[in-house]
């Protein structure tokens, strides 16, 4: 399970690259549209996912990041839940719907994995779904932020 998210980010960066056309994307688009798209299309994914595992399998879900369960995770799952439609959305429409998603997206992505990495530097949590997912926390909002300044949309 560790792993699936940091998969996820590679394959939506080697579809982006071989030219694959992402869901939403409209025949003859740049390059970096299309893998903005891409991008959008796989967060979406992964934060629908998110939502799952946060609420319906909270308990077990806590205990692979190195967690108790309590209250927290469902405010995470609906949060992803919310995140995870806009990003579906997003990646099927245009400029605006690109910044109006990305916005909270980098800052819930970015600043959760700064508290896996102080989780790891001060608790010695090394716990996969805590060091594994710093690959996403940071790789996917960076990505999102170089695409969208790339395509010119911000």
């Amino acid at each position: 399970m560790g792993l699936m998210v940091p998969i996820t980010f590679v394959v939506a960066w080697i579809l982006a690259l071989t030219g694959t056309e992402a869901p939403g994307a409209v025949s003859g688009e740049a390059w970096d549209v299309n893998a903005l798209r891409w991008m959008l299309f796989f967060t979406g994914i992964i934060f629908l996912v998110s939502s799952f595992m946060h609420s319906v399998l909270a308990k077990k879900t806590a205990e692979s990041i190195g967690w108790v369960t309590n209250g927290f995770q469902y405010e995470i799952a609906f949060v992803s839940l919310g995140l995870g439609a806009a990003c579906l959305y997003a990646g099927s429409n245009g400029k605006e719907a690109w910044i109006a998603v990305i916005l909270p997206t980098f800052t819930f992505l970015f600043l959760a994995g700064v508290n896996h990495l102080i989780e790891v530097i001060r608790q010695k949590n090394y716990a996969p779904n805590n060091t594994l997912i710093l690959i996403w926390d940071f790789g996917m909002p960076i990505s999102l932020l170089a695409l969208l300044i790339s395509s010119g949309s911000l």
